[in-house]
């Protein structure tokens, strides 16, 4: 009998973190560099949406510095990301220690 409650919630949750999943494809935030220069736009699974670059950043003398700025905004663009979605999975996998599987 316990173990028949064990799979229906664990189904439960199974489909709980799919529509999470979901909703995360839908999702965007946004990360940063240079003081809003470069921006880049990213979902809630970490794939990268958008790249906005201000036409006053573009140095063809300094591209180092473009490269640079690009980085770090897709760095803070997925960590965002990572934060979004640990954030909507750890209500549903803090599930599983109740059911013993953690």
């Amino acid at each position: 009998m316990k173990m028949d409650n064990i799979m229906k919630q664990a189904q439960k949750m199974q489909a709980q973190m799919m529509k999470i999943q979901e909703e995360l494809a839908k999702v965007t935030v946004e990360g940063n560099a240079g003081g809003g220069m470069v921006t880049v736009i990213a979902n809630g699974q970490g794939d990268i949406q958008a790249v906005r670059i201000d036409p006053e950043v573009i140095d063809p003398q300094d591209t180092e510095m473009l490269e640079d700025l690009v980085l770090a905004a897709i760095n803070d663009a997925l960590r965002k990301s990572r934060e979004l979605a640990n954030s909507r999975m750890g209500n549903v996998a803090g599930g599983l220690g109740s059911l013993g599987l953690m």
